[in-house]
């Protein structure tokens, strides 16, 4: 009798045999550069592969060549992490700017019109606004509260929508929660696409993982994840991801291998590791979140609550939140009262949670975007998009509920100090 396994239960074995290692049960360290060829022809057979100069045979796989192009950590885990997002490959990189920064070098060339949403992470808009615009790509930015209509209207404003090659979402956007409907994206991209240059869509999906929200089946081309975060969940490696079907990672691939920032194989160990407990940190990692939501939204020192938890029912953030996720996460931003003095006052005096930037870890975060992973989005655009000097970003982690409140409750006390009595 077969069953059909679910992705938790096949992340201990999918992919591996254990007498292709000595019966070693876990996936070892393969700590090599190269591997031999049986015979002469093997190897030009594999590189014929890994070139492109052929196509694969039915049922033929790349074999090993050199690390920078294979090696079975990187194979393992790539299979692996296919599991969640129901993708047909994936590629590891050294981190998540590589992932993302080697996507859009892939899918965009000088001269092209690149569309993405604000706001987004604050290395992304770097990268978006300075690198690509060096070497000749515009790129436009959209809000999440922007029409399908008005942002069609924001393109053909440009001049250049002929040349819109590429859409990059980022939902629920860093820092403030916002979301982005990917299948109205998707109808943008089929608008301006023709016969012969399809407009691709990436959805960086970091802030929901690979197991509250998969964006391929919301019509995405390409997913793209700082595995550093949830996938890898212990603050100990930095990593990216990118996944969509074949044919779409065989260019991001190519890219990847002359670029050469795919992940070492100690890298891929490391997440291979992390994959096993994946689903029960995020669960309770959410179920933190939500009792610590809770806690805040009813504070007299907190102006308002930006989590997905909290949603009003009536708007159309919610109607998107139900499509498209599974649960609210775990990443909760808030604005306490005043301005940066009374925010840094709050960070200061945290004892448990940890003040760094990064999420998705085992361990509570916290961090000031305004001043820290947004400092260098200019000050009219953070503004604009809500990025205050009172706003506070918490990555939820897997600490007991009760003692993250007591944290953050003693910290607000001390936040807004006693008035000083005047003597007489």
């Amino acid at each position: 009798m077969k069953n059909n396994l679910s992705p938790e239960s096949l992340m201990m074995t999918h992919a591996y045999k254990p007498e292709w290692s000595e019966g070693a049960v876990k996936v070892p360290l393969f700590l090599t550069s190269t591997f031999t060829f049986k015979t002469a022809e093997e190897g030009k057979s594999f590189f014929e592969l890994a070139y492109g100069i052929r196509e694969k045979e039915q049922e033929e796989q790349l074999g090993l060549i050199y690390s920078r192009i294979n090696n079975p950590n990187l194979e393992i885990l790539e299979n692996r992490l296919c599991l969640w997002d129901k993708a047909d490959d994936c590629a590891i990189f050294e981190s998540g700017m590589s992932a993302i920064s080697t996507t859009l070098l892939e899918f965009l060339n000088p001269g092209d019109l690149l569309l993405f949403s604000s706001p987004t992470y604050g290395g992304t808009d770097h990268f978006i606004k300075h690198f690509l615009q060096k070497i000749g790509i515009e790129a436009i930015g959209f809000y999440p509260n922007q029409s399908k209509e008005e942002i069609i209207q924001l393109i053909e404003n440009t001049g250049k929508a002929n040349r819109l090659s590429h859409i990059y979402i980022e939902t629920p956007a860093n820092p403030t929660n916002d979301l982005v409907d990917i299948k109205m994206c998707k109808e943008i991209a089929n608008y301006f696409s023709k016969s012969q240059k399809e407009v691709f869509i990436s959805v960086d999906n970091t802030y929901m993982g690979p197991l509250w929200s998969n964006p391929l089946e919301h019509g995405a081309d390409i997913v793209i994840y700082s595995a550093t975060k949830y996938i890898g969940g212990h603050s100990d490696v930095i990593a990216g991801a990118v996944l969509g079907n074949t044919a779409v990672i065989k260019r991001v691939k190519t890219l990847r291998t002359f670029l050469g920032n795919m992940a070492s194989p100690h890298t891929c160990w490391l997440l291979l590791r992390s994959l096993e407990t994946l689903k029960i940190r995020m669960e309770k990692q959410a179920s933190n979140a939500t009792e610590i939501a809770d806690f805040l939204d009813t504070h007299p020192l907190i102006d308002k609550v930006l989590f997905l938890g909290k949603l009003d029912k009536s708007s159309k953030s919610y109607q998107i939140f139900k499509e498209q996720y599974s649960s609210s996460g775990a990443m909760i931003s808030f604005y306490v009262k005043g301005g940066e003095e009374e925010a840094f006052r709050f960070l200061n005096q945290l004892k448990l949670i940890k003040l760094a930037v990064s999420l998705g870890s085992t361990e509570s975060l916290v961090q000031h975007p305004a001043s820290m992973t947004h400092a260098g989005v200019c000050s009219e655009l953070k503004k604009k998009l809500g990025i205050e000097e009172n706003l506070i970003r918490l990555s939820v982690g897997v600490e007991n509920a009760k003692d993250l409140i007591w944290d953050v409750n003693q910290a607000l006390h001390v936040m807004k100090p006693e008035p000083v009595l005047e003597m007489i």
